[in-house]
Formats: structure tokens, C-alpha cells, sequence
């Protein structure tokens, strides 16, 4: 709370005041009052006057800079109520109170839409846990009838299954805390299950799946972890595919505090101009466009649970070369003492 702006916004009472001590000078000049009288009453004007604007001044200075303080001082600017003693003068209380009010009402609106949202969630899911049981035995059927199901079909299957785990895994990802449980994991056991699930993509497109050095346990959450991989592995086939001698290589390297996961493929690689932006919602980049129809959901979603999970994930890439995504697992000592 600035002096200047308060004198300011005050100014109309100090020209009353000065009005009203000039016409009380000339009115007592007019009755010839001595001048020590006029000037001990200019003193006390001076001295009431200054106490009138100053003593407001500092009681609601206090209130002010403790509230626009504390409002940049804390991530939820509508709890700074919490943090602030209700102010003593007037227009500090009809401020707090109104506040207080709006808080109030906002925290039910917040309230309302997280029950909404939470309820949208939860049938999300339900439907999700529906949808997949005809897929899972339209997958089955095509598998087990194969002279009746072309390989377009199976790989529309395949797509919608993606898709639809997509979408499962985006919805939990919101409460992620709620779903996922962290613990040692094989990691070797996860990558197994990844290569079986496309195993058909693998051999249809002469893609070598190349593993090395997995034999390893890091700590993370398997299903999740399952799920991040099956993202980058469906990206890789389907920008590696097409090409001569193609591969998909995964590898580890350890290091004193941490693990880290390697997924190399020699595909078409990533432009310049889009490496930043691969891992932003919605973005599929010159890659989705040309190549192939994509939802630009996989690496966004894989981020935001690499984040939940505490992993780190990154992406090199040399167009026409190769792409080297990376997950790390960092190592928990106090994990390692208990085990």
C-alpha cells in the first residue's frame, strides 16, 4: 500500500480541510485575533491533521501488505484468507468478509466439479472395462480363425485396443496416485510381455527386437511401466517398419544412483523442428502427418506417468537416423538398507 496513492485517493478530505482552515484564518484575521493564537491553532491543525491521515494509514498498510504478500507468496491464491488475521478497521472487515464468501462459494464449485469429474472418471472406466471384453474376443476369434480375418482387420483390432488403453491409462493418470503402486519390478519380465504383445507386428514387418543387459529390477509400478513401453514400442514399428535391416534395440546402462532404459530403433527418426514438441498433448508432428494417422496421445500420456511415477524420460533423435528414447529409474538406498 502505497503513501502517495493513499494521500491520493484521499486528497478530497485534505482540501476540505485546508478550505475549512483558511476560512477559520480569515474569519479570526477578521476579528483581529493575535497572532500567537493563529498560529498555535495552525499547529494543532498541522499535528491533527497529519494524525488523522498517518494512524489510518498504518493500521490498514499492515492488512494490505500482509494480503498482497501472501497472495504471491502461496501456489492457491483463494486460501491467503487462511494465512491473514481479520483487520480492525471497517473496510478491511466488509473486504474480509466478502473474501471469505467468495472463497467459500469457490471452494463448493471446486468441490462440485471434482465429484462430477471423479463420477465421469469412474464410468470412463467402467465403460472401458466393458468395451474391451467383446475386443479381447473379437481378438481371439480373428487369432483362432485366421482364413477369415484379413491382416487389415487384426491390425484394426490392434489399433482400437491401443486406443482404447489409451484412453483407460489417461483417465487414471488424473488420480494416478490412487493406481499405481510402486514396488521392485523385473524389468525383463516387462520388456517379455511387451515383445509377445507385438510380436505379430514385429514378424509381419521383418523388425529385429533386440535385447540386451535387462536382467535388472527397478523399482516402478509393472503395468504402468508396461503400458509407457507399449507407447514407444507401437512408435517405433510404426516408423521403422518399411525400412531395410530395421531394428528395435533395448538396453540398460547402470550407474551408481540410478537406472537407465534405452529404446533404439533405426527408423525415420525425428525432425529438428519437432523434437521439443513430441511429448505435448495432441501433437503428432511432420511424422504423424505423413506416415501414419495419429492421435499424438501415446508420448504425452507416457510423460505424465513417467512424471507421476518419479521417472525421467527424454527423446535424441537424428532424422533419417534413429530414435533413442530414454527412461530413469533413479535407486532408492533407503530401499536398498531394508530389503
Amino acid at each position: 500500500m502505497k503513501f502517495s496513492k493513499y494521500i491520493k485517493d484521499n486528497l478530497y478530505k485534505i482540501i476540505i480541510l485546508v478550505l475549512s482552515y483558511l476560512i477559520t484564518l480569515l474569519i479570526l484575521l477578521a476579528f483581529k485575533v493575535e497572532k500567537e493564537v493563529v498560529v498555535s491553532l495552525f499547529i494543532i491543525y498541522i499535528i491533527t491533521t497529519s494524525t488523522l491521515l498517518i494512524i489510518p494509514y498504518l493500521r490498514k498498510r499492515k492488512f494490505y501488505k500482509d494480503l498482497t504478500h501472501n497472495i504471491e507468496l502461496i501456489d492457491q491464491a483463494y486460501l491467503v484468507l487462511e494465512t491473514i488475521n481479520k483487520p480492525d478497521f471497517y473496510e478491511g472487515e466488509l473486504l474480509y468478509d466478502a473474501l471469505y464468501e467468495i472463497n467459500k462459494s469457490y471452494i463448493e464449485n471446486i468441490n462440485k466439479i471434482k465429484e462430477q469429474l471423479k463420477d465421469f472418471k469412474e464410468y470412463i472406466e467402467m465403460w472401458i472395462h466393458e468395451v474391451k471384453v467383446p475386443l479381447s474376443s473379437l481378438t481371439l476369434i480373428s487369432n483362432n480363425h485366421k482364413n477369415k480375418f484379413d491382416k487389415k482387420t487384426k491390425k484394426e483390432l490392434k489399433r482400437l485396443e491401443n486406443y482404447v488403453e489409451q484412453v483407460l491409462y489417461y483417465a487414471r493418470c488424473e488420480n494416478a496416485e490412487k493406481d499405481y503402486l510402486i514396488k521392485e519390478t523385473d524389468l525383463k519380465e516387462v520388456i517379455k510381455n511387451i515383445g509377445l504383445k507385438n510380436m505379430d507386428d514385429l514378424l509381419e514387418n521383418k523388425i529385429d527386437f533386440l535385447v540386451d543387459n535387462v536382467d535388472i529390477k527397478v523399482l516402478t509400478d509393472s503395468k504402468w511401466l508396461e503400458f509407457i513401453l507399449g507407447q514407444i514400442i507401437n512408435n517405433s514399428i510404426k516408423y521403422t517398419k518399411n525400412i531395410k535391416s530395421s531394428y528395435i534395440k533395448i538396453y540398460t546402462k547402470e550407474e551408481k544412483d540410478k537406472i537407465t532404459l534405452n529404446i533404439l530403433d533405426n527408423g525415420i527418426g525425428i525432425k529438428p523442428s519437432d523434437l521439443p514438441q513430441v511429448f505435448n498433448k495432441s501433437f503428432t508432428g511432420e511424422n504423424g502427418r505423413k506416415y501414419s494417422s495419429s492421435t499424438g496421445m501415446g508420448l504425452y500420456i507416457a510423460k505424465s506417468m513417467c512424471e507421476k511415477l518419479g521417472h525421467t524420460i527424454t527423446i535424441n533423435s537424428k532424422y533419417n537416423e534413429y530414435t533413442l528414447v530414454s527412461i530413469t529409474f533413479a535407486k532408492n538406498k533407503y530401499y536398498d538398507v531394508l530389503k
